[in-house]
Parts: structure tokens; C-alpha cells; sequence
């Protein structure tokens, strides 16, 4: 009787742990170039980050022969060595939008070109990540270059996922990969209203119940960017990257009119982009609450702790508009 008790205890603490583990943190790095700098690999060594996720490069339809075509390929300037590489595809939705679209052909061709850079800077690799928004029309040539590329890569495959995939998963299908990384932001439509495109509570909560039937293993990626959506006339005429708040503050061309958007008093130039006299720039970011906020209804929706929080994304800029301790805060709510 005694044996079978004790028995019973070390269920219940195996059982206890298993229910506590913590995922792990990563990040995504999205740049054209891949050099860390010293604030980037203090934070990679302060939280004990193993996995890149490093997008190589992106795949687009050519303007002249409408065929897909890599873009914008990364180049390493600094070793890897120490992490686990991830390489990220991503596929623009209108490649897989081609009826004629010949996808043992961009399976292949995917596949050689993540080799040529891996072996060029001697990476090994176990995982390959597929990013692509695909939609009804699309997810017929998405699903069948996802089972192409699986066997062409003899790799084991993870795939980004958003909202309206998880919710309507019988409609939008499943793709046959190893997990997915649902990607919890750009949740609205980019607009001039005062709703923030990069995380809406209301248009979150019409969906993390959905995550509880989802059947695919999921880690999760959370936002750490910022930006500005230019406005002219009531028209949005681009998105502005690596917008710094503060130099808006201390400039006289820029006026602070609301919490989050700016009037452009003079015509000026500002890192390169023309600002036009009357223009707005509404600044969209995500706070160190939101981030707790986003993490702590993620875990009261999800049935079993995601392995892994990748942060979107690895760079300077943004990890300068947190506090050190930020990441493992996060991790801390599962």
C-alpha cells in the first residue's frame, strides 16, 4: 500500500513539473543583413536564447515574367555559431494565387537556394519556417507545396499561422507541418482611426477561444516592433519603420496632436521620407502591458503550454523601448 502511494506522489510531481514547464524565448530577425550588435547579443545571452528564427529571404511574382522569384536574400556578416538557425521563407499569398503555378518547381528551387546560403556560411539546419498569409483562394497551392517542400526538404517544417487560419481552420485547412507559430499581432486593418493595427484586444477576443480546438501544436510569436502610418489628405501613403517618438518630440516640424499621432507643421525631411506640410504620422507601438496582457490571455485559452515565445522582431530599435527583465516577465504568465 505504502509503494502504491508513493507511487502516486511521483505521478503527481512528474505530472506537476510537465504542467510548469516555461517555453523557451526566441527571437525572429528580419533584416537584409545579419550582424548583431552589443545590446542585440546581450539580450540573446541575458535570456538565454538557442533558436534564430532569421528570415533568408522572400518569395514574389516577377513584374516581367509573373513567375516567383527570391528577394532581398540575407547575407551574414557575423558567425551563428552558438544558436540553433531557423531559416524563414516568406511567400507572398499572390504566388500561391497563380492557377499555373508549378509548385514541385518552387519547392525545389526554395529548398536549393536555402542550401546554397547555408552551405556559403557553413549553417546546419534540422527545422525550415514557411510564412505565408494564405487565404480560401490560395490554400489549395499552399497546402500542396507544403507536402512538396516537406519531401524535398527532409526537414522538419513549422508554419506561421494567424487568427483566421486557427478559427476557421476547417475552411482554411491544416498544413501538414511539424507545429505552427501563431503570429499574435497585425490583428486590423492598417487605417487613420485611432485603433491600433498591431494589437486590438476586441479583434483578439473574437478569436482565442477558437485556439482550445485548434489540432495543430502551436508556439506563439509576440510583437516587440513600432510604426508610423504616413498620412496625407485622409489617405495613408506608407508605412514608416523605426519611427523614434522622441526625435518627433524635439522637432519643430512635428507636433504632438493625440497620444499616438503627429502634425507635420513644416514640410521637412525625416530619415530619408518626405513629410509634406498638414501630414500626419500615427504612431502605433505595443507597451510592456500589452505584451502581459496578449501573454496572459494566451494562456487562460490555449490546452497545453506553448514550447516556445519568438519575439518579432531582433533589433536595436526595438529592444530599446523595454526593460531588461521584459522577456522572462513574459514567459512567466504560462
Amino acid at each position: 500500500m505504502k509503494k502504491i502511494i508513493l507511487f502516486g506522489i511521483i505521478l503527481c510531481l512528474l505530472f506537476s513539473c510537465q504542467q510548469q514547464e516555461q517555453p523557451t524565448i526566441s527571437f525572429y530577425y528580419w533584416k537584409t543583413i545579419f550582424r548583431l550588435s552589443p545590446k542585440e547579443k546581450n539580450t540573446l545571452t541575458t535570456n538565454e536564447v538557442k533558436r534564430l528564427y532569421i528570415r533568408y529571404f522572400d518569395i514574389d511574382l516577377s513584374s516581367k515574367t509573373q513567375k516567383p522569384f527570391p528577394r532581398t536574400p540575407i547575407r551574414f556578416e557575423d558567425i551563428t555559431s552558438g544558436f540553433e538557425i531557423i531559416p524563414v521563407v516568406y511567400i507572398k499569398n499572390k504566388v500561391m494565387l497563380d492557377k499555373k503555378l508549378d509548385v514541385m518547381d518552387l519547392a525545389q528551387k526554395t529548398n536549393s537556394f536555402i542550401q546554397q546560403i547555408n552551405t556559403k556560411n557553413n549553417i546546419t539546419i534540422q527545422e525550415i519556417q514557411i510564412d505565408c498569409d494564405w487565404t480560401l483562394e490560395s490554400k489549395d497551392n499552399y497546402l500542396r507545396f507544403i507536402e512538396t517542400f516537406k519531401k524535398v526538404s527532409n526537414k522538419k517544417l513549422s508554419a506561421t499561422i494567424r487568427l483566421h487560419q486557427i478559427k476557421y481552420y476547417k475552411k482554411t485547412k491544416i498544413p501538414n507541418v511539424d507545429r505552427g507559430v501563431l503570429m499574435y499581432y497585425n490583428m486590423g486593418k492598417i487605417a487613420t482611426d485611432s485603433l491600433n493595427s498591431i494589437y486590438d484586444s476586441s479583434i483578439a477576443n473574437r478569436y482565442l477561444s477558437s485556439l482550445k480546438s485548434y489540432p495543430l501544436p502551436i508556439d506563439i510569436a509576440l510583437p516587440i516592433y513600432s510604426w508610423g502610418i504616413h498620412i496625407r489628405e485622409g489617405k495613408i501613403i506608407g508605412l514608416r519603420n523605426k519611427i523614434d517618438i522622441h526625435n518627433l518630440k524635439n522637432s519643430s516640424s512635428f507636433v504632438l496632436t493625440k497620444n499616438n499621432q503627429f502634425a507635420v507643421s513644416n514640410s521637412t525631411f525625416n530619415n530619408g521620407i518626405f513629410y509634406k506640410k498638414n501630414d500626419q504620422i500615427k504612431i502605433e507601438t505595443i507597451s510592456e502591458n500589452d505584451l502581459l496582457e496578449m501573454a496572459g490571455n494566451l494562456e487562460e485559452n490555449i490546452t497545453q503550454n506553448p514550447k516556445e515565445i519568438i519575439f518579432y522582431d531582433l533589433d536595436e530599435f526595438n529592444l530599446k523601448n523595454y526593460e531588461k527583465g521584459l522577456f522572462k516577465k513574459i514567459i512567466d504568465c504560462f
